[in-house]
């Protein structure tokens, strides 16, 4: 065995690069310089011994009586000198392998070798990333360029964490371990670009389905998402098992669960509600932490009318808004909220009820049946003594 086919079998073992692959491409760059010596080669093929590397040149010539084109046709005489069988009209390969070939295929192998093996990595990183396209990733920081953040990614390449796809209230350091979501995977002369975000919604989505078994085998749905990427996300969970309590399934025990994804994303608050195919309680649900006096919806318009219990108004709207703004999100909604008080003045309220009791009612709510009550009793608590 020649010293080239020792080569591309070690180099098939250590870089996983078939050696088929390289021998093709040899043969075609190869075919591509006899162009010089034969003018055109579309009667040329060139073949590379599997076994002993040896190359040798061949030219398809059609037999006839007379030559008029020696590239493409031979006498019935020569091809009777290499085979009795030949008749006129019956194609001959003829080697004409020119006898400096050696020096030059020496040359394109060692070139098409390296170009291959660049090719094949570029190849081989392209279909290992774009396998997660939208999944979840774990990179570590490398450091800072400019205002964006170089990201080692699975220990095979470096992506560009960008500015915009950064969550402001974060701030890395070196060898920081942060998990990315893969917005997408790109083809470049390069090689493959990864483009990645601690922003994105769908973040938190992967981030509960690798977390949460119900979820990753489909027996909790994730129906919808809304995100304010470094303070508070809400997701809206289904079960398709009666059995499965889909918000408990989320959270874990004892919290354990949504707690890790809590890490993930550098303490940013969640809330988990139930999801409903009734607007108005998918909608009360939607508001959690505050409590909901009632919902009216407007399926046409999109649009609903929350009335809730005057001392949680400010809980319902959240700091600078943040708790109904996500809550519209998350439910496709315009959502109009007003206390009991705004609703008898605005609109003439007077179904509520007096035999309704707040205090009751709020005490027995089941923080297990929602995570975001436990996590913001201390909001809770704020808004009631303000």
């Amino acid at each position: 065995m020649s010293e080239l086919m020792l080569a591309l079998e070690q180099i098939e073992k250590e870089k996983g690069i078939s050696k088929d692959v390289i021998i093709e491409a040899i043969e075609k760059s190869l075919l591509d310089a006899c162009k010089k010596d034969f003018g055109k080669s579309e009667n040329v093929t060139v073949n590379m011994d599997r076994e002993t590397g040896a190359i040798e040149v061949y030219a398809a010539k059609q037999v006839v009586d007379v030559v008029e084109d020696d590239a493409t046709e031979i006498s019935l005489e020569k091809a009777l000198m290499i085979s009795s069988k030949y008749a006129v009209g019956d194609t001959v390969n003829v080697e004409i392998t020119p006898k400096n070939f050696g020096r030059i295929a020496a040359q394109q192998a060692r070139s098409v070798i390296v170009q291959t093996i660049k090719e094949e990595e570029k190849k081989a990183l392209f279909d290992h990333f774009y396998c997660k396209e939208k999944d979840v990733v774990t990179g570590v920081v490398q450091r800072y360029v400019g205002k964006n953040i170089s990201v080692s990614l699975d220990d095979k390449m470096d992506a560009l964490l960008m500015e915009n796809e950064q969550v402001k209230s974060e701030h890395y350091r070196p060898t920081d371990r942060i998990k990315l979501y893969v917005v997408e995977v790109k083809e470049t002369n390069r090689g493959p670009k990864v483009i990645v975000s601690r922003t994105h919604p769908e973040l938190v989505k992967r981030l509960f389905e690798k977390e949460v078994a119900e979820v990753a085998d489909g027996t909790v749905e994730i129906k919808s998402i809304s995100r304010e990427a470094g303070s508070r996300s809400k997701i809206a969970v289904w079960s398709n098992d009666p059995n499965v309590d889909p918000v408990g399934a989320c959270v874990g025990m004892n919290g354990n669960r949504v707690n890790n994804i809590v890490d993930d994303l550098k303490g940013e608050k969640i809330d988990i509600i139930n999801w409903s195919e009734d607007p108005a309680t998918f909608i009360e649900n939607a508001l959690s932490p505050s409590k909901v006096v009632s919902v009216q919806v407007d399926e046409e318009d999109k649009s609903a009318r929350v009335i809730v219990p005057d001392y949680q108004l400010s809980l319902a709207i959240g700091k600078e808004g943040q708790n109904a703004r996500l809550a519209a999100r998350l439910t496709g909604y315009k959502i109009d909220i007003k206390s009991e008080s705004q609703a008898r003045e605005a609109y003439g309220y007077d179904d509520y009820d007096e035999d309704y009791d707040q205090d009751d009612n709020y005490d027995s709510y089941d923080e297990e049946d929602n995570y975001s009550e436990q996590e913001y009793a201390d909001e809770n608590d704020m808004d009631e003594n303000a």
